[in-house]
């Protein structure tokens, strides 16, 4: 059998590091605030803010008395959750659906007109695959204004979702979105 002749051998994954979560540190994620206030916020999101029977027109007070700057007019439904108040920014006319998760361990910006419908996620957190420890690698979202994340679509950390662009039900966006898209699970047009 000549050499050319002989079939290709695909070459071997390059080396995956050994997980050692133990030596994890938490490197480059600050929580924003102090425990006592990290505790308060929980309490109230858990006792109060996620509940059915909560006034939708509360929850915006509420996200405001720990930090969160929120416009006027800002509808958020039952049983969203939120990590941090204070790293988290809306503007007016903006719409949150239930079961919608704002993972704020970085900034989230929502600008005015934007829709992030039922169980919609917004995850600024991630980690270094390559890190043997599993350091975070995390990053800001930014939703500029008319974007709308569709039900049961998330948005991950470092993403912009230009104006008026839209992330469709069940996609998931892990690069910039540009304005006036739409992102699928078939992908971008």
């Amino acid at each position: 059998m000549s050499r050319s002749a002989v079939p290709s051998v695909p070459s071997a994954p390059s080396a995956v590091p050994a997980r050692r979560l133990r030596g994890f540190t938490g490197a480059g994620y600050d929580k924003g605030r102090g425990l006592l206030t990290q505790v308060a916020w929980f309490a109230v999101l858990n006792v109060v803010f996620v509940k059915w029977w909560c006034p939708p027109r509360l929850r915006p007070a509420l996200l405001r008395a720990f930090g969160a700057r929120v416009g006027d007019r800002v509808l958020i439904r039952h049983r969203v959750r939120v990590q941090w108040p204070w790293k988290l920014t809306i503007g007016d006319d903006v719409w949150v659906g239930e079961d919608a998760w704002l993972i704020t361990l970085e900034p989230i910006s929502i600008a005015s007109d934007v829709c992030v419908s039922q169980g919609a996620v917004l995850c600024t957190g991630s980690h270094q695959r390559r890190s043997p420890t599993f350091e975070f690698d995390n990053g800001p979202i930014r939703l500029e204004p008319g974007a709308w994340v569709a039900a049961r679509a998330m948005v991950l950390r470092g993403v912009t979702v230009g104006a008026g662009a839209v992330v469709g039900a069940g996609a998931v966006a892990h690069r910039d979105v540009p304005p006036g898209t739409v992102h699928t699970t078939g992908g971008t047009r």
